[in-house]
């Protein structure tokens, strides 16, 4: 597709957005079954209903602007995906696999606030008030899942991480003179 216009743009975002919500609908599920902390099972689960919703609000904005949502792989979810499952993979104690699931998650939640916004944006310069709307309302709830996930780190994971680990003593920095 050549990018002609910002319209041009805006469709090759929500192409890419597609692909991203899409792969998400099928890591969600393995990310909550690897997760050992129930509040991070059930925030994957909840996500993955909201991931659904999100996916049928890209086919909405997509069937109002005429484009076809179908058709590109977006590559930075592949790769956000690939990490998370080598995570999964690796030999971790419950807790620091958790603690590693969430940084996982949120790298995902960043892309998809990045992207997100930036579709906003471009159909609030192109005039399309049905599209801002619909992509508000998904970049608030990314916004918000990223929040959660931010607050169950800092209030229960990262601590259970912590617990897990050997202690190992902190070098004073030396001194320069």
């Amino acid at each position: 597709m050549k990018l002609k216009s910002l319209q041009d743009l805006l469709a090759d975002q929500l192409k890419d957005l597609y692909s991203a919500e899409n792969q998400l609908v099928k890591a969600l599920p393995k990310m909550a079954k690897a997760a050992t902390n129930p509040d991070l099972k059930a925030g994957f689960a909840e996500h993955l209903e909201q991931t659904r919703g999100q996916v049928a609000r890209l086919e909405q904005i997509c069937e109002q602007l005429g484009v076809t949502p179908k058709g590109k792989k977006c590559a930075a979810m592949e790769g956000l995906v690939e990490e998370g499952q080598e995570l999964m993979e690796e030999d971790a104690e419950p807790g620091v696999r958790d603690a590693g699931l969430i940084a996982a998650a949120q790298k995902v939640e960043h892309y998809e606030i990045a992207s997100y916004g930036s579709a906003r944006t471009w159909a609030e310069q192109l005039g399309l008030d049905g599209a801002v709307q619909l992509l508000q309302e998904t970049l608030d709830e990314e916004k918000e899942t990223d929040e959660k996930l931010t607050q169950l780190a800092l209030s229960a994971v990262n601590v259970e991480a912590e617990e897990e680990e050997p202690r190992v003593p902190k070098k004073k920095a030396a001194r320069s003179k």
